[in-house]
């Protein structure tokens, strides 16, 4: 597989946005490598596939709505993103028993084994992220990351 390199906007700073630029250079490719091993399989997963099937994952029977309303995202690209996911077979649809208007969406069997092979991949990636780290460095490494996520909140 060839590695894809990015030095868009790469230009060494200050120590305090070097730390940033860190982080989000090892979020891209946490989420590159994550998704490149199920694009290469059966399914055409996008990184927003993915958050789609973990939100019906965790919250069968959830609507579209409320999706829009967790995620804050557009209600037109969320219908899009459903749309795509229900044409795969990894998401159902039945009607609300209540108001026949709303949709409740879950995880179809195919979708459940996406959303499996998603975290499978994803603790792997944990795992290599952190090789040869000991326990005492990956509780700092957590212990000043949670420190930076504070300060920004």
């Amino acid at each position: 597989m060839m590695q894809s390199v990015d030095n868009v906007n790469h230009k060494s700073g200050t120590p305090e946005s070097d730390v940033l630029e860190l982080v989000h250079a090892v979020m891209h490719d946490y989420r590159s490598r994550q998704y490149q091993f199920l694009r290469d399989g059966p399914h055409d997963i996008t990184h927003m596939d993915g958050k789609v099937l973990g939100f019906f994952g965790r919250r069968p029977g959830a609507t579209q709505s409320d999706l829009a309303q967790h995620s804050g995202r557009d209600k037109a690209q969320l219908a899009r993103l459903i749309k795509g996911l229900r044409e795969k077979g990894l998401l159902q649809a039945e009607a609300d028993e209540n108001d026949k208007r709303n949709v409740r969406l879950s995880l179809t069997e195919d979708g459940r084994a996406v959303q499996r092979a998603l975290q499978l991949q994803a603790r792997k990636l944990s795992a290599q992220a952190v090789a040869g780290m000991s326990a005492d460095e990956r509780t700092q490494l957590l212990g000043l990351l949670q420190r930076v996520k504070t300060n920004l909140a």
